[in-house]
């Protein structure tokens, strides 16, 4: 090719202002990809702001006001602002909402809006990681993928619902995209650089939600064992280079409290010794997936929420609505690549073996870790599967359709996927024949139409674009309906907050399972609120799961003095709420399932003496949690403080 004929393309690059490329996208890219990609993101956008308000999960929120008045609560990650005890979590998500509400203000906003951008920047960088998996000379087919990818994460049910949220999954999210992208980066370019900063934004998501970060790195692994462009020998150095850097991005701020005097910091909340360790391999990890009495301890009650362990967990009627409608579709994409590679089909315009094994690693992982852990498991974990479902969704529509096109034989995978996926939707609607009845009805006609179309027209050996055209509308309907309107009721009501979830209700906990108003599960029987199998019953008044009534508030408040603490609560939701609604720091005396062993008769009489703490809240007839020294500080409350004529269960300890 001449310079001549090279001149119209180049004039036409410098034309192109920043602003243009940035709206319109790099030249030589399809017209539509630019603008339909920020159309998807102006529709996240709305999905995840869209009429905000209330505090979300109370826990967490309550932590972000006591970090905007306390830098050590905030650097700690405490419930309350005189740093008594931590939530149950690093506090890298709480960072990023604490931020933004010390800069404009604690509101729900503030506190909000970072995850929704957080979410809404998944969804662009899924975009980005997909169409660069796509060769030269299929980067057309890329710009599809990458569309069909942002499309589907953007209306992951289960991801609308966390990402309006407070919980620290949509940050974990965020992050674990953020190394994949770069993972795939450093197979495609062949920069060590690249698989490092993989290695760094694992360990950061690490702070966010501790070893659930970690079940992409066997995907990362594989993959870049497979599939790098070096040596074997720089392959094991690369990825030990790699494991240091996970190491140390991981374990800093573990480190730090650790080694902090632990008289001058927080209780780490949910462990049992009052080390970020223990939280580690107990509470929020081996407890997780064993469940009480397993390795690690803690956990448990996962049914109470996600339903019984096993392979069905993720299609059983609480689940199926929130992540698994293209599950089919994603198990059909995936065991026709692998034929694909192992049949040696024609594969130049096709998704790199990389993308494959990092999307399908991924999602097969956490598949086996959600369905088969007995620990505590919430419907909204598995928003961390949505990049994967995503990318695996768009790649797999791309190498169907192409097999379709070019493959008399292999021609029936697409229609038999489609058939599979919009029979999968009808089913999961149907649960709910009272919610929009008529949606069901729609998925499985359009779905009939599209597999009727897509197998007449391949056996008359002609697909022209109007087939093509009435297949694909078809298909979407079959497969995004379904997702699509569950996706918007979270947009109609506040979303529970502790258990926040899409879709109409089906019994059990949450939007899901019959509260769709929000709120802290007042009343649940010990043993039913998800959170753990260790004894709940309440040593304080109200238990883990009561409240303070606005009188007793009023009277703490007004009566409060140099006290650094307003008052003494058995757990971190009878705490949350009265730190939201007075902005006092709260002692949460057993963290968030009032079984932590942070209050002991020790520690309550020096807080008392030192005049830190007045009064405390007891109700004698409740027996203890189980938590170490909680009997032992009942009967001391009892003993030697003074019962507050008028506040019921309310106790004075300086009289």
């Amino acid at each position: 090719m001449t310079a001549t004929a090279l001149r119209p393309a180049h004039r036409a690059a410098e034309s192109r202002s920043l602003p243009a490329r940035l709206f319109l996208g790099a030249e030589g890219d399809p017209r539509w990809s630019r603008p339909a990609l920020w159309a998807v993101l102006a529709t996240a956008s709305v999905l995840y702001t869209w009429a905000l308000s209330g505090n979300a999960n109370a826990y967490y929120a309550a932590a972000v006001v006591s970090g905007t008045q306390s830098w050590k609560a905030f650097f700690f990650g405490a419930l309350d602002a005189g740093s008594f005890i931590t939530v149950d979590k690093p506090p890298l998500a709480l960072w990023v909402m604490g931020f933004s509400a010390r800069i404009f203000g604690y509101s729900t906003w503030s506190m909000l809006i970072p995850q929704a951008l957080a979410g809404v920047a998944a969804v662009g960088l899924v975009h980005s990681a997909v169409r660069r998996a796509f060769p030269p000379a299929g980067a057309r087919a890329g710009h599809v993928a990458a569309l069909v990818a942002a499309v589907v994460m953007t209306l992951t049910p289960i991801t609308v619902a966390i990402n309006r949220d407070n919980n620290p999954d949509t940050v974990l999210v965020l992050l674990l995209v953020l190394a994949a992208w770069f993972c795939l980066e450093s197979l495609r370019t062949g920069r060590l650089r690249s698989l490092l900063f993989a290695a760094l934004f694992v360990g950061l998501a690490f702070n966010a939600k501790m070893l659930q970060a970690y079940l992409v790195v066997p995907a990362f692994g594989v993959a870049y064992l497979t599939c790098a462009r070096v040596s074997w020998l720089k392959r094991v150095g690369h990825l030990l280079a790699a494991g240091a850097v996970l190491l140390v991005s991981s374990v800093w701020w573990m480190v730090i409290v650790d080694l902090w005097p632990a008289e001058s910091r927080p209780y780490i909340g949910g462990s049992t010794d009052n080390s970020v360790w223990d939280l580690v391999i107990g509470y929020n990890g081996l407890g997780r997936i064993f469940g009480q009495g397993g390795p690690g301890g803690g956990g448990g009650g996962g049914a109470g929420f996600g339903g019984e362990s096993g392979a069905g967990r993720l299609f059983n009627d609480i689940m199926a609505g929130q992540i698994s409608w293209l599950l089919p579709f994603c198990v059909a994409a995936l065991a026709f690549a692998v034929v694909m590679r192992v049949r040696r089909m024609p594969s130049e315009d096709a998704p790199s073996g990389a993308a494959w094994l990092v999307w399908g690693g991924w999602l097969v992982v956490h598949y086996v870790v959600f369905s088969f852990s007995s620990g505590t498991f919430h419907p909204y974990y598995t928003t961390a599967m949505a990049p994967a479902v995503a990318a695996l969704s768009g790649m797999g529509v791309i190498v169907m359709w192409r097999a379709y096109r070019r493959s008399r034989a292999w021609a029936w995978v697409l229609p038999l996927a489609v058939a599979v996926t919009g029979g999968w939707s009808f089913t999961v609607l149907r649960r709910t024949p009272d919610w929009a009845p008529w949606l069901a009805w729609v998925v499985l006609g359009a779905t009939l139409v599209a597999v009727v179309v897509l197998v007449l027209a391949r056996m008359r050996a002609q697909v022209t674009v109007t087939v093509a055209g009435i297949a694909l509308a078809a298909t979407v309907i079959a497969g995004l309906a379904g997702p699509a309107a569950y996706a918007v009721t979270p947009l109609q009501s506040q979303v529970n907050g502790t258990n926040p979830t899409a879709g109409p209700a089906t019994g059990g906990f949450g939007r899901a399972g019959g509260m769709p108003g929000g709120g802290q599960f007042p009343g649940r029987p010990p043993g039913q609120d998800g959170t753990t199998q260790r004894p709940t019953g309440a040593f304080m008044r109200g238990g883990p799961g009561g409240g303070v009534s606005d009188t007793v508030a009023k009277y703490l408040v007004a009566n409060q003095g140099k006290a650094t603490w307003l008052v003494a609560v058995s757990s971190a939701q009878q705490a949350s709420s009265l730190i939201l609604s007075t902005g006092k720091p709260v002692i949460a005396m057993g963290g968030f399932t009032g079984s932590d062993p942070a209050m002991t008769v020790e520690r309550l009489k020096e807080l008392v003496s030192s005049g830190q703490l007045r009064y405390v809240m007891a109700g004698g007839d409740q027996g203890g949690p189980g938590g170490r020294g909680n009997a032992e500080v009942t009967s001391w409350v009892q003993e030697n403080c003074t019962a507050v004529d008028g506040q019921d269960g309310l106790y004075d300890c300086t009289t």
